[in-house]
C-alpha cells in the first residue's frame, strides 16, 4: 500500500499531508499496551490476558489500516490538484522520463518514509517559483512600458520634422547674436522682441535634450526602446555634452551687467551639430541635391561674410569711429549714423575683403594689419572652396549628359568612317533625341547594381508586375517565378517604322508594350491587319517551344512600329532559365499555349505525339555527362599511374647506371645483364 501511494506525493502542495510510518504505528501499540499494563497485573488469569493481547494485535491493525487509507486519500486529493507544468510537456523526452521514472522509484523504495529535508526542499522550490512569477511579471511589465514609452525613431519623418523646428533658433542664434552685440541700436531699439525669441529658443533647446533622451538607436539590428538604456547612450556621446553647455543660464548675469549683453548667451551657439544634421537630411530626402548643395555653400559663405562684418564694426567701435581711414567713418555724421548704413557699410567692406575683389582702405594700425592679413587668408579659402564646390556641383549636374554625348559623338564617328547613308544616320540621331528628350538613357541595371537583390525585386515589382500580369500565360502563375521573370525584363525603344518582327524569323523574345503603338502589316509593309496599344503582348508562344506547333518557334506576323514605341522584351533564355526551378509552372505554361494553339487551329495533336519527350532526352544527356565523368576520372588516373611507374624506371635505370660505373664491368655484359631487367619493367 506504501509504494502505490507514494507515486501521487507531490512537494509543493499546500494541502496538508498525513504521515504515518512503521514508527508512529509502534508508538501507538506502546501506548494502547502502556493502557492495558494493570489488567496484566491483576489476579484474573492466563486467559484474561491471552484474551486481552488479542484485543491488543486487533486494535493496532485497525489503527494501521485507518492511517494508510487517510493517507492514501490526502495524496489521491493531491495528484488531483496538481496542475500540469505547460513548459515541461514541451520537453517530454527521454531525460525526463529517466528522471520522473527515477523519482518513482525512489519513493517506491523509502515506502512511505520521507526524509527530514523533505520540508526544506519543499520551502527552497516554493521559493524558486515565487521568484520566477516575480521575474515574469516584470518582464510582461518592462514589455508594457516599452510599449508605452514614446521613442523617436531617427530615420522617421517625425524626426526630420523635429530637426526642422529646432533648425531655426540655431539658425537665429547664429546670425542675430553676433549682430546684436555688435550694434547697440538693433538690441536696445527691439528688447522686448529679443527677449521673447531668446527664452522661445530656450525653450526648444530644452525640449530637443528631451527628444535626444528618446531617440533610439540601433543595436544588433534591432531599435532599442528602454529608456534607461537611450539615456545612457546618449550621456556618453559629446552631444550631450554640447546641449548642457548650451543651456547653462549665462544670461542671469543680466542682472549685474545690464540687460543689453546679448553676448552673454553665445554659449546658444554649441547647438550648431543640429543645424548641420538638418542640412545633410534634407540632402538626401529632396529631388534637387545639387540644387540645394549649391545654396547651402552660398549660405555658408553669406553666413561668414556677415559675422566678418560684424567683426570689423566692433573692431572700429574699440578704435574709435574716424580715427583713420580703415574704421568705420565717424557716426556723428548722419549719413553715417544710420543703422542700415553702418551694416551695409560693414557687409561691403567684408565682402570686398574675403572675395579679394576690389580695393579697400588700407590699414593703418597693427591690430588693423592684423585683421586685415586673417580676412585675405580665410578670403583665399573661401575663393578655393567656391570655385572647387561650385565646379564639381556642374560636373555632376551634367555628368549625364556628358556621358550621353560622348556614346552620339561615337556613334557619329564610326558612321562617319564607315560611311553610313545619311538617311539612316538622321534616323540614329532622332533616336537619341527621343531617348534624351523622354529621359530613357537610364541603364536601369546600372543604376540599381548596388542594391541588394531583395529591394531590387522590389523596384521592380512596383514598376513591372502589372504589366506581366497582363499577360495572358502568366495570370495564374506563382508569385515566385513572376518575381523571377519581372527582374529579366529589358526595356527596349524602337524608331518610326522599325520592324520589331517580320514573319517566318526565329522567335527568341516575347514583347510587352508598354507606349507607343504597333501594327500588324502584310508583307509589303503599308498595309494594317490589326493596330497594337499599350498592354498588348505578342511572342509568347514561341519562345515556350511547344510540341506539335504547326509553325514551330517561327514568327507568323509582321509587326511594325507606327511611331516611337516603348517595350519591355523577355528573352526565350530568361524564361528557360526561371522555369527550370519551377517544373509545375513550366507545365503550367506549357498547357496553356498549347491550349491557345488548339483553339486557333495551330497545332498538330499526331506531330505533337510522335515527338520524343523531351524528359528521355534530358536524362539521356544526363546520363551522358555522368558517363563523360567516369571516363574523366579514370582516364586522370590512368595517367598518374603512368607518371609513377615511369618515375619508378627512371630510377631504377639512374640505380643501374651507378651499379655499373661502380664495378667497372664491360659495357656488353653490362647490357646483357639489364636486358632481362628492362624487359621486367
Amino acid at each position: 500500500m506504501a509504494r502505490i501511494n507514494t507515486q501521487y506525493s507531490h512537494p509543493s502542495l499546500p494541502h496538508p499531508v498525513v504521515r504515518t510510518t512503521e514508527g508512529d504505528l509502534d508508538h501507538l501499540e506502546n501506548s494502547l499496551s502502556r493502557t492495558h499494563l494493570p489488567c496484566e497485573e491483576t489476579s484474573s488469569g492466563l486467559q484474561q490476558g491471552i484474551a486481552m493481547e488479542n484485543r491488543r494485535r486487533s486494535e493496532s491493525r485497525l489503527w494501521r489500516l485507518i492511517a494508510s487509507l487517510r493517507t492514501w486519500a490526502s495524496r489521491h486529493l493531491h495528484h488531483q490538484d496538481q496542475r500540469p507544468d505547460s513548459f515541461l510537456e514541451h520537453f517530454r523526452g527521454s531525460e525526463l522520463k529517466e528522471v520522473s521514472s527515477g523519482e518513482s522509484n525512489a519513493q517506491a523504495n523509502v515506502s512511505g518514509q520521507e526524509s527530514p529535508g523533505r520540508e526544506s526542499s519543499d520551502k527552497t522550490r516554493e521559493e524558486e517559483k515565487e521568484k520566477k512569477e516575480e521575474e515574469r511579471k516584470e518582464n510582461c511589465l518592462k514589455q508594457e512600458e516599452e510599449k508605452d514609452t514614446i521613442v523617436v525613431d531617427p530615420s522617421s519623418s517625425m524626426y526630420y520634422h523635429w530637426l526642422t523646428v529646432i533648425a531655426l533658433p540655431v539658425f537665429y542664434n547664429w546670425c542675430l547674436l553676433v549682430c546684436r552685440a555688435c550694434f547697440d541700436e538693433l538690441q536696445s531699439e527691439h528688447l522686448v522682441l529679443w527677449l521673447v525669441l531668446d527664452y522661445s529658443a530656450d525653450v526648444l533647446y530644452s525640449m530637443d535634450v528631451l527628444v535626444r533622451a528618446r531617440t533610439g538607436f540601433l543595436e544588433q539590428g534591432l531599435m532599442v526602446r528602454d529608456t534607461k538604456r537611450l539615456w545612457q547612450h546618449y550621456t556618453k556621446t559629446l552631444h550631450f555634452k554640447l546641449d548642457v553647455l548650451s543651456l547653462v543660464p549665462t544670461d542671469l548675469a543680466y542682472f549685474k551687467l545690464g540687460i543689453n549683453c546679448p553676448e552673454l548667451r553665445f554659449n546658444r551657439l554649441l547647438k550648431f551639430a543640429r543645424l548641420f544634421e538638418f542640412f545633410d537630411r534634407t540632402e538626401t530626402r529632396t529631388n534637387y541635391p545639387n540644387v540645394f548643395r549649391i545654396g547651402n555653400l552660398v549660405l555658408y559663405i553669406l553666413v561668414i561674410i556677415h559675422w566678418n562684418a560684424c567683426i570689423y564694426f566692433a573692431i572700429s567701435k574699440s578704435i574709435g569711429f574716424g580715427t583713420d581711414s580703415w574704421v568705420y567713418p565717424n557716426i556723428s555724421n548722419p549719413e553715417y549714423g544710420r543703422l542700415s548704413r553702418k551694416y551695409i557699410y560693414s557687409l561691403y567692406w567684408s565682402t570686398l575683403t574675403l572675395t579679394t575683389i576690389g580695393e579697400t582702405p588700407p590699414p593703418v594700425k597693427d591690430e588693423e594689419y592684423l585683421f586685415v592679413v586673417i580676412d585675405f587668408l580665410v578670403g583665399v579659402l573661401i575663393f578655393a572652396t567656391i570655385v572647387g564646390n561650385v565646379g564639381s556641383m556642374i560636373s555632376n549636374m551634367n555628368a549625364s549628359r556628358a556621358e550621353f554625348q560622348a556614346k552620339i559623338d561615337s556613334i557619329k564617328q564610326y558612321m562617319q568612317f564607315r560611311k553610313v547613308t545619311k538617311d539612316l544616320e538622321t534616323r540614329v540621331i532622332r533616336w537619341f533625341d527621343y531617348l534624351w528628350a523622354n529621359r530613357k538613357t537610364v541603364d536601369e541595371k546600372e543604376v540599381l547594381k548596388s542594391l541588394p537583390d531583395k529591394l531590387k525585386a522590389e523596384i521592380a515589382i512596383n514598376v513591372h508586375l502589372d504589366t506581366l500580369k497582363k499577360v495572358r500565360i502568366f495570370q495564374d502563375c506563382e508569385a515566385g517565378l513572376l518575381v523571377e521573370l519581372v527582374l529579366k525584363l529589358r526595356p527596349a525603344v524602337f524608331s518610326p517604322g522599325d520592324y520589331i518582327c517580320k514573319k517566318g524569323d526565329i522567335g527568341r523574345e516575347m514583347y510587352i508594350i508598354k507606349e507607343g503603338k504597333l501594327a500588324v502589316v502584310a508583307d509589303d509593309g503599308i498595309t494594317q491587319f490589326v493596330v497594337l496599344s499599350d498592354g498588348s503582348y505578342f511572342g509568347e508562344i514561341s519562345i515556350l517551344n511547344i510540341k506539335g506547333s504547326k509553325s514551330g518557334n517561327r514568327r507568323t506576323a509582321n509587326i511594325r512600329s507606327i511611331g516611337y514605341s516603348d517595350l519591355f522584351c523577355l528573352s526565350k533564355d530568361d524564361l528557360m532559365e526561371a522555369l527550370t526551378e519551377y517544373p509545375d509552372a513550366k507545365k503550367a505554361l506549357e498547357e496553356k499555349g498549347r491550349q491557345i494553339l488548339m483553339k486557333d487551329n495551330l497545332i498538330d495533336e499526331d506531330l505533337a505525339k510522335a515527338e520524343a519527350d523531351p524528359k528521355d532526352i534530358e536524362e539521356k544527356v544526363e546520363h551522358l555527362e555522368s558517363s563523360l565523368d567516369t571516363l574523366q576520372t579514370r582516364f586522370a588516373r590512368l595517367l598518374a599511374e603512368y607518371n609513377a611507374s615511369q618515375m619508378k624506371v627512371k630510377q631504377r635505370f639512374s640505380q643501374l647506371e651507378s651499379q655499373m660505373k661502380a664495378c667497372g664491368s664491360s659495357p656488353l655484359l653490362d647490357g646483357d645483364a639489364l636486358e632481362p631487367e628492362i624487359k621486367q619493367q
